[in-house]
């Protein structure tokens, strides 16, 4: 990637975040009730609601309030929480580790399980290939709480091999942490691996029927390297666009697993917030997540760069 791409690339994803940070204020400062209302009470006077409101800052124009908190972003300060009063990094930094571990897990599990399926498919187009599409077309219609809920139901209620719900942070131990994530990744990769596994097989089918790759055949190359080295690399693009897409997919997805898994991470938490209109967890919480999506834009562009090299070469 040329310096000047790189340069472009940047400016626009500064401009990303701050149209997408100002629209989700304005967007959760326009939803009924407020802060203010949530810590007073329903029972509390007019008097006493409106000199919290003060205090909190909220009866400023949203402008305003928008302008202090970028203020404060660009001074590296995510501001407190408007319900608990705790440093909104201090709330969240107890929250990255499980969202993090389940994006993770995730995506290797996905990833790799999604590209195998596909590159077999599309090597045996019989059983295998319409498997893989029948699979493709469950993972992708059923919701995944209802995975969960299945999984939970059968592993965790039924044959009791795993608990129910929770999170063990991996410095108390890897089996408690390994334990409590296998659940909900399954879940979540159900879903991934099954459109990842169709699209790899259609991209590396298509490779398959090209004419180098009859050349290699009749030069006696053998077929596991054809079709792991050469078609798979012919058929990169299209996987590395699915893989991007799966990734800023999972910063949103995760919202309904924790929710189900009891998992204390952002997403439900985020919706938490929002309900509260606790807007500068809403905006921190933005702000990570617009962080993954643009590096995993970044990092998508930088291999789409490095896999046209190697094609021209």
């Amino acid at each position: 990637m040329s310096l000047r791409r790189l340069l472009n690339w940047f400016v626009m994803s500064l401009l990303l975040f701050f149209v997408l940070s100002a629209l989700l204020f304005v967007l959760v400062s326009l939803t009924p009730g407020d802060a203010a209302r949530t810590i007073v009470g329903p029972n509390a006077s007019v008097e006493q609601y409106e000199q919290v409101r003060r205090e909190l800052g909220l009866d400023l124009p949203v402008w305003q309030q928008y302008g202090n908190w970028l203020m404060g972003l660009l001074r590296g300060d995510l501001g407190d929480s408007i319900v608990s009063g705790a440093p909104v990094g201090q709330v969240l930094a107890d929250r990255l580790e499980p969202t993090l571990s389940l994006i993770l897990c995730t995506f290797v599990c996905a990833s790799v399980l999604g590209i195998a399926l596909g590159v077999i498919g599309a090597s045996r187009p019989g059983i295998v290939g319409k498997a893989a599409d029948a699979l493709s077309v469950v993972g992708s219609a059923v919701p995944n709480f209802w995975i969960g809920l299945v999984l939970a139901t059968i592993f965790a209620v039924h044959l009791r091999w795993l608990p129910t719900s929770g999170y063990a942070p991996i410095v108390d131990g890897v089996g408690p942490w390994l334990a409590r994530m296998v659940l909900p990744v399954a879940t979540l990769t159900i879903g991934s691996t099954a459109l990842l596994a169709k699209q790899t097989r259609d991209a590396v089918a298509e490779q398959l029927a090209q004419p180098y790759i009859v050349l290699l055949r009749a030069h006696g190359v053998s077929e596991h390297r054809i079709l792991w080295r050469h078609a798979l690399r012919g058929a990169a693009v299209p996987i590395v666009t699915i893989l991007g897409m799966k990734m800023v997919g999972l910063t949103t997805g995760t919202v309904l697993v924790e929710s189900v898994f009891v998992i204390p991470g952002f997403a439900g938490y985020a919706v938490d917030a929002t309900l509260l209109h606790d807007i500068p967890v809403v905006q921190a919480i933005t702000l990570i997540f617009s962080i993954v999506i643009i590096v995993t834009n970044l990092i998508v562009e930088l291999l789409y760069a490095r896999l046209n090299v190697k094609e021209i070469s």
